[in-house]
Order: structure tokens, then sequence, then C-alpha cells
């Protein structure tokens, strides 16, 4: 992967809009994305899926292909598995209000969960009696089997975890996870958000059940994500949303519901995002997810090396940079989160994020009040790496209690 070359095909790179590492909670997008917005609105503004002039029927082509390029991308055979949502969140509700999760239903997750992951039960269990069991993470947050493994018995409806945490970097194993949950007869829902952008996720192999992720952080336009689940499961699931585009036929007094994928997309679509979807999922793919993998984790290791001697910063999570999937998650003694945020923009321009990054219990277990968050992507470099541990170390020494 030539980093320059990459750098380039994305417009704020070219501007020198600063050193962006917040790609966890938003990714950049390249020219080849904005040039496929930009084509819905300049060739075929219209709506896919109704009428049949030859602008709708060219967004009902590029709906379809977009799908096929989804199925294609993670490994299925089925473009119809594939929903399109605004984002990983309606992915997960649309799951959790979807299935007949009733009373006495013990739905687990891990301690470690994004609040999209997390705020759905808890509502559920204050609405219908659901129950909630956790598995505890380790102290660095790394996923504990053992744990988990107390938490499962039959009275499991639902498993429901992050592929990757989006605080610590630590990847869940998926695969192993689902093994334990169909033995128990419980269904998996995975949380993809973190995962699906840095490294290649096979949904035949992983056999979970419902995987959603938010495109917004695939190099695709926001408010753009997608559910993936396995058909039958599909077929049985009731929709979130209701209306137009979703039903086969209605009457006056009751309806049919359109096939799968069609009943989960009610209302017209964001056809601009889907075409944008495309582009990105074929973006990603050119450069494949060993380049992507190999240049992450030569990014986090500078990031350690650069930064290990710093007296009074802390690392949340492990520390060790191959298990952190582009995430770098710290603390200085004396300084809040936002406070370092705020002085790396002021001092060089240096974007991360600040605060609990929705996952509020993870912190508030571990007795913090948030921490400072850098993120990396396939458009940073070696020096947008300097410039950060620079201004890391140079914050650390003048205004950090040592």
């Amino acid at each position: 992967m030539n980093v320059s070359d990459v750098r380039n095909d994305f417009p704020t790179m070219r501007k020198g809009k600063g050193v962006y590492l917040d790609s966890a909670c938003q990714s950049l997008r390249p020219d080849r994305v904005i040039d496929a917005v930009m084509e819905y609105y300049t060739e075929c503004p219209s709506c896919g899926g109704r009428s049949v002039h030859s602008m709708s029927t060219a967004v009902s082509v590029r709906t379809d292909e977009t799908r096929e390029a989804l199925a294609g991308f993670f490994g299925t055979d089925d473009p119809d598995c594939y929903i399109f949502t605004k984002n990983c969140t309606e992915g997960i509700n649309t799951v959790a209000y979807g299935l007949d999760i009733k009373k006495g239903d013990v739905v687990v997750t891990t301690d470690t969960e994004h609040n999209s992951n997390h705020v759905p039960w808890l509502v559920l269990a204050d609405e219908r009696g659901v129950k909630r069991r956790f598995s505890v993470s380790k102290e660095d947050g790394e996923f504990d089997m053992d744990s988990f493994l107390e938490q499962m018995c039959r009275d499991v409806r639902l498993v429901s975890v992050q592929h990757c945490s989006n605080v610590t970097g630590c990847v869940t194993p998926v695969r192993e996870i689902a093994e334990i949950a169909h033995d128990c007869g419980a269904l998996v829902l995975v949380d993809g958000s973190q995962a699906a952008p840095h490294f290649k996720v096979d949904l035949e192999k992983l056999d979970v059940d419902f995987y959603s992720a938010s495109i917004h952080k695939m190099l695709g336009p926001s408010g753009m994500g997608f559910l993936y689940g396995k058909k039958d499961l599909l077929k049985q699931l009731r929709p979130l949303v209701y209306g137009g585009g979703a039903v086969g036929r209605t009457t006056y007094s009751d309806v049919q519901l359109a096939p799968v994928p069609d009943k989960f997309e009610a209302g017209l679509q964001n056809y601009a995002g889907i075409f944008g979807t495309k582009a990105a999922l074929e973006y990603i793919s050119d450069i494949g997810f060993d380049d992507i993998v190999k240049h992450e984790r030569s990014l986090m290791k500078k990031i350690f090396e650069g930064l290990e001697d710093v007296k009074g910063l802390s690392i949340v999570g492990p520390d060790r940079p191959e298990r952190r999937c582009g995430i770098f998650a710290f603390n200085i003694n004396g300084l809040l989160s936002h406070d370092i945020a705020m002085m790396l923009d002021n001092m060089d321009g240096i974007m991360i994020r600040s605060g609990m990054h929705c996952s509020h219990p993870l912190y508030e277990s571990r007795g913090l009040v948030g921490s400072a968050r850098a993120s990396t992507y396939i458009y940073n470099n070696d020096e947008d790496i300097s410039r950060f541990v620079t201004a890391v170390r140079k914050i650390a020494e003048e205004f950090g209690d040592h």
C-alpha cells in the first residue's frame, strides 16, 4: 500500500486539514466515494424500486449491486441478507425489538460494550422483564472466556457482543462465542462497527446470526449502515419501521409485508448513501486487508514506542500494540481528557476524541472519568504519528502531574 497515493485520494488530506486521528468515530471519505454520492444527485436523483422510468431503474440496479458488493465483501452468498440502515445502532435495535424476546429470557453481553449494544437491553429489561448477564472482561479489557462460559446456559436467548472495542481495541473471539451460544440454543448478534473497517470479516466462517456495522466508519457516507442476518431469521424478525416500500399489499383491514430485505426498508432510502457504500467497499477491497492490518499495526507500534517513557501517561487497554486494532486510549495525570484533546487541536491541528466514548459502564467500572483516544486508519502516515507523539509528550511534560 502506497500511503502517499492513498492520502492523495482524500480531499481533507490534500488540503492539509491537520492530523485526523478520530477514525473510530467516523472515517474520512475518498474522492471515489464522494463522486459516487454526487453521481446519484447529478445523474439519477430518483426513487428506486417504485417507478419504471430510466432514472429509477438505474437507482434500483445500483441498490442491487450494492447488496451484492456487501455479500462479497463479507463472504456470504445471498445479497438479500443485507438490510440498509442509518448506522450500526439501528441494526442492533432492529434485532432487539424484532425478536420475540420476552420476560425471563436472558441476554448476555460483555461489560465493555458501546451504549448502542447496552442501552437497548436495559430498556427491554425495564419494559419486558428481560434478564441481563455480563461477561466480565480482564482488567486490560481482553475478553475472558471463563467468565463468558459462567453466564451461558439453556435460558440464554441471545448473546450480543462487540467484535472489537472502540476503547481498548481488543478483538472478541466471535467464532468461538457463536459455537458456545449455539450449543446453548442461543442466537448471536455482533456489533461490528470497529472491526469491519480494519480486518477481514467472513460472516460465513464466523457463523453469527446477525451482524451490524456502520458504513460511515468504512470510508462510506454518513448516515449509512447495514444489518446482516441469516435468511430464515430475517423472515421471522419484525421490522423496526413500517410503511411504503416495505409491503406487498394492504387493504383497509390488513397488510402483507414484502419479502426480505424490502420489509425492513420502509420509506424512501438514502440512495446517495447506497451509491457511496458500493464505492467505499470497492476502495477498501482494492487496497486489501492484509496491507491495512500491516499498516495500522506499524502505526500503533510507533505510538507505543514514542510514548513508552512519558511520565504520568497511562493506557486504557492492553499494553501490546498488536492488540489495539487502530485504537490508542490514554490519560495524563492531572488533566481531563477534553483538555488533552483541545490542547492537541490548538497546538498542531491534531484531532482526537475525548470522554467516555459511549462506553460509560466500562469507565465507571474501572474508576475512570474518560480518556483521550487517538484512532488510526489507512490515510495516516508516520508524520501524523510523529506529530501526535511530540505533542502528547509536550502536554505531559508541561501540564501533567508527574
